[in-house]
């Protein structure tokens, strides 16, 4: 007892007892380090795993965990997440051998959602999920297909079915595997802001409205402030038009069925259509004449009111000025 009481006694002073717990401190941190060297390296990927990434960015639509589960039945995903915004976070998800597609998209994921609510405003997400499938049959578990999907389709974007009032969810831009060799970085750039411009108007959009307005405003909004060349965007458009061959109407519904023959066409004239709409009336009219046509089915009749409550023409002028502005520049070496 005696000596209980002398090690308590010299405990007691202030500095004794001080020194006494940091050093138990050291000798415990010491261990613990030591005991973390003796891990077996088997260990350390799997505690290594959970740590947070460097970025500390977590991507902002809650269906990415679904997706990821559907993903892993063909291989492991991985993923790139982007700051597109203010308390935004993007993602792109693929596999590794799909790691060269991953890179180009995700480069250009925030410029592209920019683009897109530049022309189009900020009512949708501006958080795009974007996935690189690695196989037709990803592809079509990711998109809902059923049946064989064409291989001319590069991309597709999907929703939950949308319900009045309710507010839209599980939007994503679908890749094919492969997309990247068929267009290379530039196509993917392009295909990326075709895709997040049916993202960003899916709200205000109708099944059955006429195809011109939908994939010509698409691809409007794809290659506008590119500077890119019309004979670029549109070889056939203007081979056809060199040769005197210009389109007598806008592209029907039927010509962007890729098993028409003819999408390839149809998607060029849209963008014509809505190019030049644009270089005529400016890039609001054309939102406006969007928000009008993209309200469901429209025939002859209700595309000329259509024209002319928007844009103060009727559907037969509008037809001869837009096969003039194609001449134009099938003639001045765009």
């Amino acid at each position: 007892m005696s000596a209980l009481r002398n090690v308590r006694g010299w405990l007691s002073a202030r500095r004794r007892f001080q020194f006494v717990l940091t050093l138990v401190t050291v000798t415990a941190l010491t261990a613990a380090c030591g005991a973390l060297l003796m891990i077996p390296n088997s260990v350390l990927p799997t505690l290594r795993a959970v740590v947070p990434s460097q970025d500390g960015l977590v991507a902002t639509d809650p269906q990415v965990a679904q997706v990821k589960r559907t993903m892993e039945y063909y291989g492991k995903p991985v993923a790139e997440t982007v700051s597109t915004g203010t308390g935004r976070v993007g993602v792109v998800l693929g596999h590794a051998a799909q790691r060269a597609d991953i890179d180009v998209l995700a480069g250009e994921l925030a410029a592209s959602t920019t683009a897109v609510t530049d022309l189009w405003g900020p009512g949708w997400n501006q958080a795009p999920v974007v996935v690189v499938a690695s196989s037709p049959a990803e592809f079509a578990a990711l998109t809902h297909a059923v049946g064989d999907v064409p291989a001319e389709v590069a991309a597709s974007t999907v929703a939950d079915p949308l319900r009045p009032g309710a507010e839209l969810t599980g939007q994503r831009v679908v890749f094919g595997s492969e997309a990247g060799h068929r267009l290379g970085p530039d196509g993917l750039r392009s295909v990326l802001r075709h895709e997040l411009t049916h993202m960003a108007t899916r709200k205000i959009t109708v099944d059955g409205s006429p195809m011109w307005m939908l994939e010509g405003a698409a691809e409007y909004t794809a290659h506008r402030r590119t500077h890119r060349p019309v004979g670029q965007i549109a070889p056939t458009l203007l081979s056809r038009a060199r040769a005197g061959d210009l389109p007598t109407d806008l592209p029907a519904d039927a010509m962007f069925d890729p098993k028409s023959g003819q999408a390839s066409l149809a998607y060029e004239q849209g963008w014509s259509a809505c190019a030049f709409i644009a270089d005529r009336y400016g890039d609001p009219k054309l939102v406006d004449l969007y928000r009008q046509l993209a309200s469901g089915p429209k025939d002859h009749a209700a595309i000329d009111t259509a024209f002319r409550t928007t844009l103060g023409t009727g559907y037969p002028d509008l037809v001869t000025d837009w096969r003039a502005w194609i001449t134009a520049r099938s003639t001045d070496g765009s």
